[in-house]
């Protein structure tokens, strides 16, 4: 009869027998996840650095961009004006004033009694144009066809203001309701003497209606018809000058310095020229080269943890004597601490306030960033001139360069940690067939124990019945 349980024929403690046993040969499955941990643990460490150094990249980018470091900035001595500039502008300074600012056109009409009875069956035709400054009124069309706008027999103020909006004729309507009854509210959707208005009112038969009735109440043509809509706002331009030369446009939007956008929002004839003022903008430089900093100090901070040995804990970081970790740590800093390109005025990073602290960092002492940035040509030549060769080149091209070759396929941080997923992959491996083995060493001995016990057992009976025979036996003889 098989025994099921360990050590029950004898005595035996089989199972703590094959314990013992196994727990040697449990020694190497454990220093191999010992391994593993530290070779998963270098792997991580590897793809922290890779994020940074792409990072770090990055932003040696942006410090190459010409962009970074041709932006313009407008400022003004008082609000009315105010404005933007492209790379286009050139640095220069000048005084604005400013006579007039750009209306729209607006007119109303008479209040219409009782409020929705219709207005009169008819078209309304919407031009827009430029109307005469001086003289009898004239009216000169723009570009833009006329729109006609039907009015049928039932329509109230409310529906044919809805059908002007609904029509894009470049004017917008609102019905104004007081005691007096309901008023139309006209107005150009744009500012400027070209975007004026002229309204003609047209009966069921295609006739101009000239006498203020009926539909011709709605009418704005004081060339030709009467009883219509009343002028409330003329049509304007703004009217300024440019250290001291006129210049005009349809809205409060000056375009007439190349690359640079002016807006106006004030008259300054009582608060006299605004000074205005176009210059480089070091404000994304001066960003851009903090960013740099900040990631510079991210990976080299990493670094020296990682290859850090503390004597008074014992212990070491993730990458502690790891010679590749170690060979990215130096090459980042001669590279940064370096001279910059031959022939530039700036000579090293700490000519700009960006200087190495003890423990290897980056710091930036922002007075001495700004004075000199003053001179933007000489600290962007310092990160992006271009001689042609990477030695000569300017610090962000010659990191950007760096980053890229240590990131590509066959570059030491993407070769390092291929080689450290190809050793966790045999681990692992490694660790399926040693776990196949011990559990078959296992099952081998508890067999080979269980019937060892089985045996001893059987033994053990016999002895017990021979023990119990002569026994017996001298008990007869005596």
């Amino acid at each position: 009869m098989a025994i099921s349980s360990l050590g029950i024929g004898s005595g035996l403690d089989v199972k703590s027998i094959v314990s013992q046993l196994m727990a040697l040969e449990q020694k190497p499955l454990a220093q191999l996840q010992t391994a593993a941990s530290s070779i998963n643990a270098k792997l991580s460490a590897y793809g922290q650095l890779q994020s940074q150094m792409a990072n770090l990249q990055d932003m040696a980018a942006k410090l190459a961009t010409p962009g970074n470091w041709s932006a313009m900035t407008v400022t003004a001595s008082n609000a009315a004006v105010s404005g933007s500039a492209t790379t286009a502008a050139a640095a220069t300074s000048f005084s604005v004033e400013v006579s007039q600012l750009a209306r729209a056109q607006m007119a109303g009409s008479a209040p219409l009694a009782p409020a929705g009875s219709p207005v009169g069956a008819g078209t309304l035709r919407i031009e827009l144009g430029t109307w005469s400054k001086a003289g009898p009124a004239t009216f000169t069309p723009g570009s833009a066809a006329a729109v006609n706008v039907q009015v049928g027999a039932t329509d109230t103020l409310s529906q044919v203001a809805d059908k002007i909006n609904a029509a894009g004729a470049g004017v917008t309507a609102t019905v104004l309701k007081d005691d007096a009854g309901e008023r139309l509210l006209v107005r150009s959707s744009a500012t400027g003497e070209a975007s004026a208005f002229r309204l003609q009112a047209l009966d069921t038969g295609g006739a101009a209606i000239t006498d203020g009735t009926g539909l011709g109440r709605l009418a704005y043509d004081p060339a030709n018809a009467t009883g219509g809509l009343a002028l409330t706002q003329t049509a304007l331009n703004t009217q300024a000058t440019i250290n001291g030369v006129a210049v005009s446009s349809q809205n409060n939007t000056l375009s007439a310095i190349d690359g640079v956008t002016l807006n106006v929002s004030k008259v300054t004839t009582d608060t006299g020229p605004v000074e205005v003022s176009i210059k480089r903008d070091t404000a994304a430089a001066k960003a851009s080269i903090n960013n740099f900093v900040a990631s510079y100090n991210a990976i080299s901070n990493a670094l020296t943890e990682m290859t850090k040995y503390d004597a008074a804990t014992k212990t070491s970081g993730t990458l502690q004597g790891d010679s590749t970790a170690l060979g990215l740590q130096a090459a980042l800093r001669r590279m940064v601490g370096a001279n910059g390109p031959a022939g530039t005025a700036v000579g090293r990073l700490s000519d700009l306030g960006v200087e190495f602290q003890k423990d290897g960092s980056l710091k930036v002492n922002d007075a001495k960033l700004d004075a000199a940035l003053v001179k933007p040509d000489d600290v962007k030549a310092f990160f992006m001139a271009d001689a042609g060769a990477s030695g000569a080149n300017g610090l962000a091209l010659r990191l950007k360069d760096f980053a890229a070759g240590l990131l590509n396929t066959s570059g030491t941080l993407s070769t390092r940690s291929a080689a450290l997923k190809s050793a966790a992959d045999r681990n692992t491996k490694e660790q399926e067939r040693m776990s196949d083995r011990i559990s078959k060493t296992q099952a081998r001995l508890e067999a080979q124990y269980s019937r060892l016990d089985a045996s001893m057992g059987k033994l053990t009976a016999l002895s017990s019945y021979v023990n119990q025979q002569v026994t017996q036996w001298n008990n007869t003889k005596s």
